[in-house]
């Protein structure tokens, strides 16, 4: 619904720019709102993070993310991390979003919002328990 009221309103080059606009995509593109390309490199970083955190811990090593406090990966349950990570995602927009009025960044952040929440609602906790023991039967 987002989208299709969006389109009314903005221009067509505009519009490709914010249809496009995806939570997992940290490519950057030519043109874009300063707001996306800073919303990418979060969340470059916090990738990049958690992936050296990860193989710090396969070797036996200590390391500190940059971006975000240890314990948000480390401490809880899958769930629970995740549920952390998109709440670290959500402050960075809001930050972002201060920045902003009623501009194509503002509608950017608010579409990479719209797509946290939608991630947000889709988890089960009864469905994720029988992937997980079905996926822990299988590497036993």
């Amino acid at each position: 619904y987002f989208l299709d009221e969006s389109k009314k309103w903005l221009s067509a080059k505009d519009y490709r720019i914010l249809a496009r606009t995806n939570i997992n995509d940290i490519k950057s593109e030519i043109r874009r709102p300063d707001a996306l390309r800073m919303y990418q490199n979060f969340e470059h970083q916090l990738r990049e993070d958690i992936a050296l955190w990860r193989q710090a811990q396969k070797k036996d090593v200590e390391y500190k993310p940059t971006g975000f406090p240890l314990s948000v990966i480390k401490e809880g349950n899958p769930l629970e991390i995740e549920v952390k990570l998109m709440q670290l995602r959500w402050a960075f927009i809001d930050e972002l979003h201060r920045e902003h009025h009623f501009d194509l960044g503002m509608l950017v952040l608010y579409h990479l919002k719209l797509q946290i929440l939608q991630r947000y609602f889709t988890f089960n906790k009864e469905e994720g328990l029988k992937k997980f023991q079905k996926l822990y039967e299988v590497n036993i």
